[in-house]
C-alpha cells in the first residue's frame, strides 16, 4: 500500500485526476492524504469535492480555511460568494446539503502512529505536543458536528487571541485552534501568531519566523504535514513535509509518497 501526500487542491479537479493517474493510484490499496483547502479559487470545486468524497476511506482530508469559509458560506455567515464563483456552484447543486454534511465532519489533524505523521493545513503553533494537537482539534471537530455548528461558525473570523494559553476558553479558545491548524504561517518571538506575512519567509519583517522554525517546539519528534503556505514551495526533510506547490497559481500540483525515501511526483497546472 502507498500512502500520497498531496497539496491544496482549491478546486483544480483537472491536475488532480492527471496526478492520480501518473501515480496509478488505486483507491483499493493505496491512500491519499490531503491538506485541506478543497475547494474555492480553481474553477472546479464542486467536482473536486464530490470525488474526494466518493474516494470514501481511500482518501484522509484535513479541513482548511477555504473549506471552513465554504461552510460559513452556506449558513449566510462570512463574505459573499461573488468572489469565488466555484463556491456558488457547490452551494447550488443538487447534493449541497450533503455535501456540506460531509466536508464539515472532516477532521482538522489527522496522525498516524505507524508513520509517526501529522497531517493538518497549516501548522502548529510552538507550545503545542502532537497530543495536545489531536485533543484540541477534537474540541473543534465536536462543535462542527454538533447541532449548534452554525452559531460556531458564526465566531470563528478574527485575529485574536494571538497566543496560546491553557486558560483561554469559550470561542476565544476554539477560534485560536482554527487559526493555528487553518491559517498560521509565522510566529513572534514569543509564539505570538501573525497574520499579516502571506510571502516568502525571507520577506518577513524582524522578528518573525515559521511557525515551523520557531524555539523549543514542543511537537519535535513527529513529522509535519501541510500545506497552505504556497510561496514556500515544496519542502521534504525528515520532520516536515510541504506540499503546497501553487498549483492554481498555475505551478505545479504535488504528491509525495510517504516512507524511508520520500518520492516526488508533480503534474503542471492546466485547468480546462
Amino acid at each position: 500500500m502507498a500512502v500520497y501526500a498531496i497539496g491544496d487542491l482549491q478546486g483544480c479537479y483537472d491536475p488532480f485526476r492527471r496526478l492520480l493517474d501518473k501515480l496509478k493510484f488505486d483507491p483499493d490499496e493505496d491512500r491519499l492524504w490531503l491538506t485541506g483547502d478543497l475547494v474555492n479559487r480553481g474553477p472546479k470545486s464542486l467536482k473536486t469535492v464530490r470525488f474526494v468524497r466518493s474516494l470514501g476511506g481511500s482518501a484522509k482530508v484535513v479541513l482548511g480555511n477555504h473549506d471552513l469559509h465554504l461552510l460559513a458560506v452556506a449558513h449566510g455567515i462570512g463574505n459573499s460568494t461573488d468572489r469565488f464563483g466555484s463556491l456558488a456552484r457547490i452551494l447550488a447543486a443538487d447534493d449541497s446539503d450533503d455535501l456540506i454534511d460531509w466536508l464539515r465532519c472532516r477532521p482538522l489533524a489527522h496522525y498516524s502512529k505507524k508513520l509517526n505523521t501529522l497531517l493538518v493545513h497549516a501548522g502548529l503553533p510552538p507550545q503545542w505536543s502532537i497530543k495536545k494537537t489531536l485533543v484540541y482539534a477534537a474540541e473543534v471537530e465536536s462543535r462542527l458536528r454538533s447541532k449548534s455548528y452554525v452559531k460556531f461558525l458564526a465566531k470563528i473570523y478574527g485575529n485574536s487571541p494571538d497566543r496560546w494559553s491553557g486558560d483561554l476558553s469559550g470561542y476565544n479558545r476554539l477560534r485560536f485552534i482554527v487559526n493555528c491548524l487553518t491559517r498560521i504561517r509565522m510566529v513572534d518571538k514569543k509564539g505570538r501568531l501573525d497574520f499579516e506575512h502571506k510571502g516568502p519567509p525571507a520577506d518577513a519583517r524582524k522578528g518573525l519566523t515559521t511557525w515551523f522554525e520557531a524555539k523549543d517546539v514542543a511537537w519535535k519528534g513527529t513529522r509535519i504535514i501541510f500545506g497552505h503556505w504556497s510561496a514556500l514551495g515544496l519542502i521534504i526533510n525528515p520532520d516536515l513535509i510541504c506540499v503546497d506547490t501553487g498549483c492554481v497559481w498555475g505551478r505545479q500540483l504535488t504528491a509525495v509518497q510517504l516512507g524511508k525515501r520520500p518520492k516526488v511526483t508533480q503534474v503542471m497546472c492546466h485547468n480546462s
